[in-house]
């Protein structure tokens, strides 16, 4: 079948809220070297993309982001992630288009090493959902805090893209994991695997952790926490606390990689059973702005998704 010459795209048309993201008709990408064209099927919508879109970003990190994402508004277009067809072969592929952004819209030119087939056990909006979260989960469990078996472990936002990653692939390296997250979320943390829910509206933490996994960045003195020689991963520091991890042994802060052995590590991950991600609200392409604006709350469970 011939390809269009045109397709639906969204782009951001300033900082500021959901309604700075529009869709429009745009020509078809032209891959160059190196590069796949993929029609995309679905493509998460993710807190970062809600933070590129609004200029919202943990305190001091604002001006590095304009910097260097363009001043009154975002230079690349958004979409971190994508599932769909690669239309020259005809294969389910997954992966992600990173800082280039360009997967909110019906095709996209991506790297080729970005780009792997998707299991045949995961449906479009699970492989839209799929790199997100279980990057950055598995990269600070793994590599960063090192979490062993028969650790403890608390996850604060338990429950979101990176919070149900991380529960699932903690309870495969054989912690324990004392889950934080709202009530309306206890039963998919206990689902995916805590041994403990905490509701952060009403109950106090009690106990001290080999590991703290801050994912939403709103634990009060979170090294108070801590077991002697636990480590704490936050994931959603402002300045002061990711420039005060490179001064502190065992805090760990910043942005996880994207590298083609991370992603090949998580497929490796879901392959054994240790990893699937959770789907939340799917929604249409056409109601992307309504998925920014769920999805920049930051308590949405699971993973947010569009569909094309």
């Amino acid at each position: 079948m011939p390809l269009p010459q045109t397709m639906k795209a969204a782009r951001v048309t300033h900082y500021g809220g959901p309604d700075a993201v529009v869709i429009a008709e745009r020509p078809l990408p032209q891959p160059g070297p190196g590069e796949v064209l993929v029609q995309v099927r679905a493509a998460p919508v993710t807190a970062g993309d809600a933070r590129m879109r609004s200029g919202k970003v943990p305190r001091g990190f604002g001006l590095l982001m304009r910097l260097a994402l363009g001043w009154s508004r975002p230079r690349n277009p958004p979409g971190w992630a994508f599932a769909g067809v690669d239309p020259a072969s005809g294969q389910r592929v997954f992966g992600i288009a990173g800082i280039r952004g360009g997967a909110h819209a019906e095709y996209l030119a991506v790297r080729a090493e970005q780009v792997m087939p998707l299991p045949d056990g995961l449906s479009f909006e699970e492989g839209a959902a799929f790199f997100f979260g279980g990057l950055t989960a598995a990269e600070y469990l793994i590599d960063k805090c090192r979490l062993q078996a028969g650790e403890r472990l608390l996850i604060n936002g338990a429950t979101g893209a990176v919070g149900s990653a991380a529960l699932q692939i903690a309870r495969h390296l054989g912690a324990t994991v004392t889950a934080v997250a709202s009530a309306s979320n206890h039963a998919l943390a206990q689902r995916l695997g805590a041994a403990e829910v905490i509701d952060y509206r009403s109950q106090k933490i009690g106990g001290r952790f080999d590991v703290v996994l801050d994912v939403i960045g709103t634990l009060r003195a979170p090294q108070s926490h801590l077991a002697p020689g636990g480590r704490l991963g936050l994931i959603s520091g402002d300045m002061a606390a990711t420039l005060g991890a490179l001064l502190r042994p065992r805090v760990f802060a910043g942005p996880s990689g994207e590298g083609r052995a991370k992603m090949e590590r998580l497929i490796a991950l879901y392959t054994a059973g240790a990893y699937r991600p959770v789907l939340g609200q799917c929604l249409p392409f056409a109601e992307l702005a309504q998925a920014h604006a769920i999805a920049e709350t930051f308590h949405k469970p699971g993973n947010l998704v569009v569909v094309m």
